[in-house]
Formats: C-alpha cells, structure tokens, sequence
C-alpha cells in the first residue's frame, strides 16, 4: 500500500495574518466570528505515497486528515513497528494533523459488529481497542464507526439483538477508547448503505444504552439526506450534546459544493450549536480528480463561511 511509503521530507505550517493556522476558515454569524477546521478523508488519494498525499492535502488547504486503515493495510496489526509515528510526523511536516480513523473494519477478515458468535464479537472490540492505540499514536482523537457492511443484520438477528451486540462491543472496547484519548463516534447511514443504524435516532439509542463519554455521534450530510425526515440543521441542533464529529458531501457521492445542498443553512446551524470539532469532507465518486474534488470542497465551504 502506498501509505507504507513513508519517508523523510520538509514542510512547514503557514499562518495566517492574525497568527492562526492556514486552512481554518473565518466567517461571521449572529455577529459572531465563526472558526471551521477542515479535513478530508484520505482514501481519495490512496494510490499516491503518503508523503505526496500530505502534500496534496495542505496544498489545497486542510490542516487535518482522517485515515482510512485500509489505505496503510488490510489489517493494521500487521504494519511494522514505527509507521504510526513517521505518518504523524509527516504530517507535521506539512503543518497537518491526523485527526482520526474512519472505515474501521473496511477490508478486514473475521470481524463482525453484530455477528451472533460470541468469539466473533469479542475479536472485533479487541480489534476496535488496537485500533484506538493506533489512532492514538497518529495523534487522533476520534474513530468513526460506518463499516456497513461489517453491521448488517445477519439471517436469524433481529434489530433488537443486533442493538445488544453493538452495545457489547463497543461498550466492551469504550475504556480503551477512553485510556487512548479517543472518542469512537457512530455513525448513521442510509437504507441502501446498511439495514442497521440509519438515522441519528437509531445511534442515539446505542449511544445511551452505553452510557460512556467515549462513545458519542458522528453526522454525515449524505447519511442524513438519505435516511432522516427532518433537515439538517434540526437534526444538528437536537443532537448538539452527542456529535462529536461531521462529514460533508452530498447525495452525487462527491464533496461540498459539488452536488445540490446548500451549505449555507448547515454550516450556519453547526455554527449555532457550538459545534467545535473537525469537518471532513468524505467522497465516493473520485471520477472528477482527487485534487480538484479536495480544493472545489473547501473552496466552496470557505465562501459560504464568508457569505454567513
């Protein structure tokens, strides 16, 4: 995998005129100064080396990355023993922060987060709190839990027992979260993605029967567009206390600005809510180019941030 390459290289973070890092956006809203930190999914530029991946990424003008685990290896036990820290530094070359881990069981083999078997259960909590040790080394602070097709319901699983054993495993593995400064955030998603957990609603529910403050929301635009009743920015508001994480992009499975959401009433609602983590912009669709979708996405946030 290209992400294995990882090598020496310079870089340096770039400031702006107030002293702040490049790449967080400013806008004004309620008569207020806003600040969004942006990041990008980098599975867009899986097939490049690691290092030209962080130069891509600052170039178009993030400063944060999410991790896809399958971009470095299938199964990330198997990866040699000082790669987390040279991709952290790496990143820190080109004033970029790895602020997390998503796709978590993307590609693995024998992990299942609602499989009835007990062993298969356990292994992927334990795999799930290795995991938080690695993002932890990277830096991160956050996992985001999709991995549709490691949670759909099994032949003879009902939706109540499905709940049962999401809340075992993540509940089993949330002290580890917890103990690697990590927060695994569920993630909702659409109808045509999983038949488990689609609307925030249904995450709420694992999320309370846990009970854990390293286990909280994550919000995705598409997800939402394609699974909810209500709008968006109702839906941030409600769960303000529980999202701990929000992906951009739209319903043509590309970024921002891309498709035909108005990100006006969005950004301006997370802006309400107090909302203080990363936005990360997350495609399906690289057809257009990795580089053009990276800068078309946060060139198009920043201007809506600029119009609030």
């Amino acid at each position: 995998m290209c992400c294995r390459a990882v090598a020496g290289c310079s870089g340096q973070q770039d400031f702006d005129d107030s002293g702040d890092p490049a790449g967080f956006s400013w806008g004004r809203a309620a008569g207020r100064e806003l600040t969004v930190k942006f990041a990008i999914c980098q599975e867009l530029y899986e097939n490049l080396p690691w290092v030209e991946q962080c130069r891509l990424m600052a170039a178009a003008g993030y400063r944060g990355i999410e991790v896809a685990p399958f971009s470095i290896a299938e199964d990330l036990r198997s990866v040699p023993a000082g790669v987390f820290s040279r991709m952290r530094a790496e990143a820190a070359d080109h004033g970029l922060e790895i602020i997390g881990l998503h796709w978590l069981l993307a590609r693995t083999k024998g992990l299942y987060l609602t499989s009835p078997d007990a062993s298969v259960r356990r292994a992927t909590s334990d795999y799930l709190s290795f995991l938080a040790d690695v993002c932890g080394q990277l830096g991160g602070t956050v996992m985001v839990f999709g991995s549709p097709q490691q949670r759909n319901l099994l032949p003879g699983v009902s939706r109540e027992q499905a709940l049962e054993y999401a809340v075992e495993v993540f509940g089993s593995a949330a002290g580890a979260f917890a103990a690697a400064g990590v927060t695994l955030c569920v993630e909702p998603l659409t109808p045509k993605e999983t038949d488990f957990i689609n609307t925030c609603a249904d995450a709420v529910q694992v999320i309370e029967r846990i009970n854990h403050p390293a286990v909280m929301l994550h919000q995705d635009v598409k997800a939402m567009l394609g699974a909810e009743s209500e709008s968006i920015p109702v839906l941030i508001d409600r769960h303000r206390d529980l999202c701990r994480h929000f992906h951009v992009n739209d319903t043509n499975l590309l970024g921002p600005g891309m498709g035909s959401t108005d990100y006006h009433p969005i950004l301006a609602a997370l802006q309400r809510s107090g909302y203080a983590g990363w936005v990360s912009v997350e495609v399906f669709d690289y057809s257009p180019g990795a580089q053009f979708i990276a800068e078309s996405s946060i060139q198009y946030m920043q201007r809506v941030l600029s119009e609030l």
